[in-house]
């Protein structure tokens, strides 16, 4: 089931290293898994984190689309609907090197915040930085580009892997200028109570190292306590 109103609200006020520590205190994932490369981050970090469920695509701009498959757009806008609002699109860039037309600028970016979404993750590229920076709709791109070349969308609605994370439609994303996270389901609504224990945690660390008495061996005691197996 989607998250409340309020449980998305919650998640945008925390940022998405504070989402990710929260992931690993319910054990429910390697540690290594589930954020995207650090090639992928927010390119607006003053609109704050982004949070949104997948809608996902496949774009391609250095063969024109007469010389290939091309999805339908109209039908593009139907299956965002199918997604819970609010939406992020997720666009692998099929071209080689990738970011040779940018899909996503000023025009796009209107388009798709009428559609419900709030945001654009892709490895590939995107214009118009100003413009959509005042619209406020976040990109979290790999690359920008000043033309959009050929690009079209290819297909939409499977799952892609941006970034060197695979995303399906409908999984919940967290993105800030740190990066990009998948949120799992089953815990998204307890990553507020993740945050919590971690940074009473780390507080106590930080107070420790700002104190006037401080020591090493102060520190080492909390340490343990805190932070079990480490020596």
């Amino acid at each position: 089931m989607p998250l409340t109103p309020r449980e998305l609200d919650a998640l945008g006020t925390i940022t998405s290293p504070s989402v990710a520590n929260a992931i690993e205190t319910f054990g429910v994932r390697p540690r290594h898994e589930g954020f995207m490369s650090s090639e992928i981050r927010a390119l607006f970090p003053e609109l704050g984190p982004m949070v949104g469920y997948a809608v996902t695509a496949l774009v391609r701009a250095e063969q024109s689309p007469q010389d290939g498959h091309r999805a339908s757009t109209f039908a593009w806008w139907d299956f965002i609907q199918t997604i819970p609002a609010p939406r992020v699109i997720v666009a692998h860039d099929l071209d080689d090197p990738r970011g040779q037309g940018a899909q996503w600028g000023e025009v796009q970016a209107n388009i798709h915040k009428a559609l419900g979404c709030v945001g654009v993750v892709t490895d590939g590229s995107v214009r118009d930085l100003e413009e959509v920076r005042a619209l406020g709709f976040q990109f979290a791109a790999a690359h920008v580009s000043v033309s959009h070349a050929w690009v079209h969308m290819v297909d939409f609605g499977l799952p892609v892997k941006v970034g060197g994370l695979w995303v399906k439609p409908g999984d919940l994303l967290h993105g800030d200028q740190h990066g990009i996270v998948l949120i799992p389901p089953e815990i998204a609504a307890k990553i507020p109570e993740g945050v919590q224990k971690v940074e009473a945690a780390e507080r106590r660390i930080i107070a420790a190292c700002r104190a006037g008495d401080f020591t090493p061996e102060k520190l080492k005691t909390l340490y343990r306590e805190v932070r079990p197996g480490t020596y």
